[in-house]
């Protein structure tokens, strides 16, 4: 497990378009969320240490949002091939044994991670209505114990979007597993 962490993506750059298989079955795209206030994209994967430490977090979080018109997308590009845990039907098994409450959706040849420059999992992107980078960094400052958390930075994010205000500019990289590209 190689521990890296998320890079400097500008802020103010645009979301990029997608069309990936959810977990449901349907083919999900970028449109489909035009009408969400803010756009949460977390690039995922099922056998991340990291990603297991933080996914009632992200479970925790679109509940508290959804009402307020905000929608958590998990995208899980890694080798499902070299990484048997990674692919779709162990997603659908994951996803189902986690209660997941937000489209899970599968990067098959990778280019989605590519394009938004993901380096790990997870890693973070928030977009406001005009889907513009306004947030890239962590959950939390405190991945492995929940309870000692102090900072709760992603959902600080999330509510100044929500509040018409820009999320701070102190933002600190997510860190997890890199991302297991195919060869």
């Amino acid at each position: 497990m190689a521990l890296l962490k998320s890079i400097n993506v500008p802020l103010g750059t645009k979301a990029v378009d997608f069309c990936l298989k959810g977990i449901d079955g349907k083919m999900h795209s970028l449109a489909d969320y035009n009408d969400k206030d803010v756009l949460v994209i977390v690039i995922m994967c099922n056998h991340c240490p990291y990603v297991h430490a933080v996914d009632d977090r992200l479970i925790q979080l679109q509940d508290k949002f959804a009402e307020r018109n905000v929608q958590l997308i998990g995208i899980n590009p890694n080798d499902g091939i070299k990484y048997p845990d990674d692919n779709f039907e162990n997603m659908v098994k994951r996803a189902k044994e986690k209660g997941y409450n937000f489209p899970y959706l599968r990067d098959e040849d990778q280019a989605v991670a590519k394009k938004y420059k993901a380096q790990c999992t997870p890693d973070i992107y928030v977009y406001n209505r005009e889907r513009e980078l306004c947030y890239h960094g962590q959950i939390d400052d405190n991945w492995q114990h929940p309870e000692k958390v102090t900072s709760h930075d992603l959902s600080d994010a999330i509510e100044a979007l929500l509040g018409g205000n820009k999320p701070s500019s102190d933002q600190y990289p997510s860190m997890g597993c890199s991302i297991k590209w195919k060869e």
